[in-house]
């Protein structure tokens, strides 16, 4: 691993139901070191946002958490673990299938996607102590040699795109380098330059969309972020709108 702690500890698991569950319930019982992975090549209950579940053929993916320690950020900026870890996850994408030759976008809060097709998702878990962040867990679900995805009509795979086939540990050793890489952003402070970065590849952004908000179909413009990470929206006769991720669903 080409990093200098994310992923030095790896625990693999030939099978799990959900690495995140996994890692919350280990880090109850275990000091485990600050950028320890837990991976595996069957995961049988994958969680998602909203409850969902990430279905993944065993061993054709990468399904993997990291555990951060964030204790230097304040709640309020929380969401930026969910902005680095999308980064992270866009540049492996980017740096893997180049960039060039796709249309890579984060589909906020993070989902990442190609050619508006799903190939990677992310789910955000944290502890709070004592009203501070304690701990974080990321855990990051990448479709990588997956072809066949059932009902899933919009997810796609490395090797749907590129016609190759891929190692998972592979891909996983290349999301760790970007995981470090802006979690260390993060450690120095560099909020704007982050916030930045996630805007210029936000899936979206000044279009107008069709959307499910609190139970209405709407046709919006995606204008950004508040400050708390909330979407912002627009109507066609300027009225903004902020939701957060229970309340809205796209419809792309």
């Amino acid at each position: 691993m080409e990093t200098l702690f994310i992923g030095k500890n790896l625990i693999f698991l030939p099978a799990i139901d959900s690495t995140n569950s996994y890692a919350i319930n280990l880090l109850k019982n275990v000091k485990l070191p600050e950028g320890t992975v837990v991976h595996t090549a069957n995961q049988l209950k994958g969680k998602g946002q909203r409850g969902s579940h990430w279905n993944s053929e065993a061993g054709m993916n990468v399904t993997a958490s990291v555990i951060l320690k964030p204790v230097f950020l304040d709640l309020k900026n929380q969401f930026y673990l969910y902005q680095i870890a999308a980064l992270a996850c866009y540049d492996a994408m980017a740096e893997i299938l180049d960039s060039s030759q796709f249309d890579i976008k984060i589909k906020w809060p993070n989902d990442i996607l190609v050619n508006r097709r799903k190939i990677a998702g992310i789910l955000i878990e944290t502890t709070i102590q004592n009203n501070l962040l304690n701990c974080c867990v990321a855990g990051f679900g990448i479709n990588v040699n997956q072809t066949h995805f059932g009902d899933l009509q919009k997810a796609t795979s490395l090797k749907l795109l590129s016609h190759k086939e891929f190692l998972p540990t592979d891909v996983l050793k290349t999301l760790c380098r970007y995981v470090e890489k802006y979690y260390l952003a993060l450690i120095n402070s560099n909020y704007e330059e982050i916030n930045q970065n996630y805007l210029k590849h936000f899936f979206g952004l000044n279009e107008f969309l069709n959307f499910e908000l609190r139970g209405e179909f709407k046709n919006l413009m995606v204008k950004g972020l508040t400050n708390s990470g909330l979407i912002l929206l627009e109507d066609n006769k300027g009225k903004h709108y902020e939701a957060d991720v229970k309340e809205l669903k796209w419809v792309y």
